[in-house]
């Protein structure tokens, strides 16, 4: 029962990064600012970097992965590779109540409301 509890809760969570990513578009530009080059690739490598930390040394550096990870993120925006679509405030709420749910599903096994 509790495999079938993650794999409900796995394919929630896939349907909200689904519903909240696919009005995300991610771009590459060249920049006649030389600023700009600098945090794309730096976003690049601080969410390589932080993903690494989370996997492989959770332990020591987890909160230093959680931190990397929101320093790429951070970073994406700031060098403009991000066009964000309008949305509906349906597919918003969707996505991230099955974002949550499935999250929820996954750690806990079960629903709390």
């Amino acid at each position: 029962m509790r495999i079938l509890t993650a794999l409900i809760g796995l394919a929630l969570l896939l349907i909200g990064v689904y519903f909240l990513g696919r009005n995300i578009i991610f771009t590459t530009q060249v920049s006649p600012y030389w600023w700009r080059d600098i945090s794309a690739a730096g976003s690049v490598l601080a969410l390589a970097v932080g993903v690494v930390s989370l996997i492989f040394f959770r332990r020591s550096m987890g909160s230093f992965g959680w931190l990397l990870i929101g320093l790429g993120i951070l970073l994406v925006f700031v060098s403009g590779g991000v066009i964000l679509k309008p949305t509906s405030l349906w597919t918003l709420f969707l996505g991230l109540v099955s974002l949550v749910a499935g999250f929820q599903l996954i750690t806990t096994g079960g629903m709390r409301f």
